[in-house]
């Protein structure tokens, strides 16, 4: 080897190494990710449908898709698609509108549903908007991986949710003019990260990701 390339990379070795080429530049950083199938909510077929129908819906409702029941085409809701719900430092979640007293003003955004027929949700012969729960879960559990503050006051132990873990599953409920039983069964997700939280739905038509990413602002300091 030259001597002159043999001092080069003597240089290079021994060079400070850019806190950037370590980290990265600004931009997402991946907090948590979780993933259940759409295709194992319940062991029979036609009562699983009404569960991944009424995730979908509800998930449609989040995104403004669907605003009211004539805005329903289930061809479209059931189709892949990708989605991004943003968090700003200090801001806070619900999964409904009806909250505990400590949150109390300080919502700043929810699912924009009420989990009823009259907003086009379906019923499998027992409970009207099954499958919200199993939604709730997932996003509970991507949140507390993620580190963020989050709140389920009612724990889903009476009945088990297929690939989410005990501890994770969330009881939704609401019924109009029960606000104290629509508060206790709710979700409450605050972000306290300081940055810009970004939590990313992605269905694959089978599968729905749920992504907890941090949108950084500057590279970090060494």
């Amino acid at each position: 080897m030259p001597i002159f390339d043999l001092f080069a990379s003597f240089l290079l070795l021994f060079a400070p190494i850019s806190p950037v080429s370590l980290f990265g530049l600004p931009g997402e950083v991946e907090l948590s990710s979780r993933t259940i199938s759409l295709e194992k909510r319940y062991a029979v077929k036609s009562v699983n449908d009404v569960f991944k129908d009424n995730m979908l819906l509800n998930l449609a409702y989040m995104r403004n898709e669907v605003k009211k029941t004539s805005d329903i085409d289930w061809n479209k809701i059931r189709k892949p698609f990708h989605y991004g719900l943003e968090l700003n430092p200090d801001e806070t979640f619900a999964y409904s509108q009806d909250v505990l007293p400590e949150y109390k003003s300080k919502i700043n955004k929810t699912t924009n549903a009420h989990f009823n027929s009259q907003e086009g949700f379906k019923s499998d012969g027992y409970l009207v908007g099954d499958g919200v729960c199993h939604l709730a879960s997932i996003i509970y559990w991507a949140a507390k991986d993620a580190g963020l503050d989050t709140l389920a006051p009612t724990n889903h132990d009476f009945a088990a949710i297929p690939e989410i873990p005990k501890e994770y599953g969330v009881s939704i409920y609401y019924m109009p003019g029960q606000e104290g039983s629509n508060a206790r069964q709710n979700l409450y997700i605050n972000n306290n990260t300081g940055e810009k939280v970004i939590f990313k739905f992605d269905f694959d038509g089978e599968n729905l990701k749920v992504t907890v990413k941090s949108s950084r602002k500057t590279a970090f300091k060494a």
